[in-house]
């Protein structure tokens, strides 16, 4: 049913919502030439812009055209999808692309023209060996960029550079795979093996490749998609003070009374391009000391966001240190913090506190002077395991460095396998084709259908 639907004519609005001087339809399919007739009133010379009236429902020579634009027909299989693309580009305001659309489907309903489902015409595209999944996956990502270095790693990734270096990896893998395998026909040779095909060596090689690959990734993940840092502590320590800051904008309520926050206020901010979600709570005490309901609802949904957070910082009153309660406090925070949770110290208040110095690995600052706020946001990359951007960037996902840190996990199981006195060879072949299969899960030469559903299901509809 699946290979059905996708075998359908599409459409859809694939400009921006809203008004705009140029708004696009597009349409993919086996044969669009009925379409292109009906809406066009003649054959479209490939892949060259025609200005015409777009022909209305009726129309005929009394009939008014719904506007005049330009169309494009893009001839299979040298499309986007892989299929015939045809392109209206028309006056961009809603109601008119909404009346062209509409005509569209009425004009393609004898070839069962349907409406496109969201990241449909890219899933052709993936599907019709117009890109990988790793490229479909950076159209997405190019246009949900929120930083120039997000662009740009995007566009390199589209272009197929990340592709390629998978692609690299995984043909080391294969041939050694053929080695391995063609060996295991001739067990009589299984001994000197590993030394005359210099099959260690190989292995050490694809190793490095992948740890290599693994970092890029783990950095391109990080640029599209940030990391979640909560800032706590107790009431009245320059939380809100020290979003304001980071933020360079008053986006919470500064007062010097204790229990101002109730809630969590979120700022994305970016760090050297690197997006970080900023979330600023409510002061952390014990619930009988809360002002109110409201307060108490405040603290609980403080402690919510730090259990979903990267890292926290923990902030403290520097000018308080030594008070026997207020101290105690801040030990009972910590107590209760995630132990696995990324912790950065951060000592506020440095501008009124006199001779007073954070502890050990504390970082001082005042976020009411700016002092030090630039070592924070230094600190806060690396805590992220940011290093500085370099130009060969890659964009990736999530599911790219888990695919990755799979396919070290085999490698280093087919290590094993081939450091043992009695090497068994087909246990590392087996570890070897695993590898190669989670390779594969990244550019989609292995994918389930649930994860391409899931992937293009992100997409906007007209892309």
């Amino acid at each position: 049913m699946r290979a059905a639907a996708l075998s359908d004519p599409i459409v859809a609005i694939a400009s921006a919502p809203g008004r705009g001087a140029v708004g696009i339809v597009r349409a993919s399919g086996p044969d669009l030439a009925p379409l292109i007739a009906a809406i066009c009133g003649r054959p479209l010379a490939p892949r060259m812009a025609t200005l015409l009236p777009f022909i209305g429902s009726g129309a005929g020579a009394d009939g008014a055209p719904l506007d005049r634009g330009l169309a494009i027909h893009f001839p299979a299989p040298h499309s986007y999808t892989g299929e015939d693309v045809l392109e209206l580009q028309a006056h961009g305001g809603p109601v008119l692309l909404q009346l062209l659309l509409a005509r569209c489907l009425e004009a393609g309903a004898a070839i069962g023209l349907r409406l496109a489902r969201p990241g449909e015409f890219t899933e052709r595209a993936f599907l019709n060996d117009k890109m990988d999944l790793a490229q479909a996956e950076a159209v997405a990502d190019l246009i949900a960029a929120s930083t120039e270095a997000a662009a740009r790693s995007a566009a390199r990734s589209l272009s197929g550079e990340f592709s390629q270096q998978v692609g690299q990896i995984a043909e080391h893998t294969v041939r050694l795979r053929m080695l391995v395998e063609a060996t295991l026909d001739f067990p009589e040779e299984e001994i000197d093996f590993l030394e005359k095909a210099g099959a260690r060596a190989q292995l050490d090689g694809i190793e490095h490749a992948v740890a290599a690959a693994l970092a890029r990734a783990r950095q391109g993940a990080l640029l599209r998609e940030g990391m979640q840092v909560v800032i706590a502590g107790q009431p009245n320590v320059g939380k809100s003070s020290l979003l304001n800051a980071l933020a360079g904008a008053e986006l919470a309520i500064v007062t010097p009374i204790p229990g101002t926050t109730r809630d969590k206020v979120s700022e994305t901010i970016q760090i050297e391009g690197v997006p970080l979600h900023v979330v600023d709570t409510a002061g952390l005490r014990h619930d009988h000391e809360a002002a109110d309901a409201v307060e108490r609802i405040g603290i609980a949904r403080s402690w919510q966001a730090i259990g979903q957070a990267d890292a926290v910082l923990f902030l403290h009153d520097l000018a308080r240190l030594g008070e026997p309660g207020y101290d105690e406090a801040d030990r009972a925070i910590a107590a209760r913090l995630p132990a696995a949770l990324a912790r950065i110290e951060v000592y506020n208040k440095a501008d009124v506190a006199g001779a007073a110095v954070p502890p050990a690995g504390g970082l001082a600052l005042s976020a009411r002077t700016g002092a030090g706020i630039d070592a924070l946001r230094q600190a806060l990359l690396r805590q992220a395991g940011w290093q500085a951007a370099p130009e060969g960037l890659l964009i990736a996902r999530t599911r790219h460095v888990q695919a990755l840190r799979r396919t070290q996990e085999h490698l280093r199981l087919a290590q094993l396998h081939a450091a043992a006195r009695d090497a068994a060879l087909d246990l590392l072949a087996e570890e070897l084709r695993l590898a190669h299969r989670a390779l594969g899960e990244i550019t989609g030469e292995f994918s389930s259908e649930d994860l391409l559903g899931e992937i293009f299901a992100g997409f906007c509809i007209g892309k």
